[in-house]
């Protein structure tokens, strides 16, 4: 498994619960305001905003004005990164447990 080095740090970007959940409500429509993503935490417009220019420092949130109101979407690519490092872990977890599935039919 090769990783590219980059400017960016999306595993640092994701570390937060927060960042994890503007991610989540941005996976689940297509567009959304800033004033509307605040509603959802108990934090201010500026607390907001500053999760999400890491993430759009992280390539993961693409912002756009609208007027007076900026717009933000997903960028689900870099994401893949992530998926591909977990992916490598998951025939980890699927090899030990076949081990366990056949030490556990061996003490039958």
């Amino acid at each position: 498994m090769s990783y590219k080095t980059q400017d960016r740090d999306i595993y640092a970007a994701i570390a937060d619960p927060t960042r994890r959940q503007l991610i989540r409500l941005l996976a689940d429509a297509e567009e959304l305001p800033l004033h509307e993503l605040t509603s959802h935490f108990q934090m201010g417009r500026t607390a907001v905003s500053k999760h999400l220019a890491i993430l759009k420092d992280a390539d993961l949130v693409i912002a756009r004005r609208v007027g007076r109101e900026t717009r933000y979407r997903l960028n689900a690519g870099p994401l893949k990164e992530i998926q591909d490092w977990v992916s490598y872990y998951e025939g980890f977890w699927k090899e030990r447990m076949a081990i366990l599935n056949l030490l556990l039919e061996e003490e039958k």
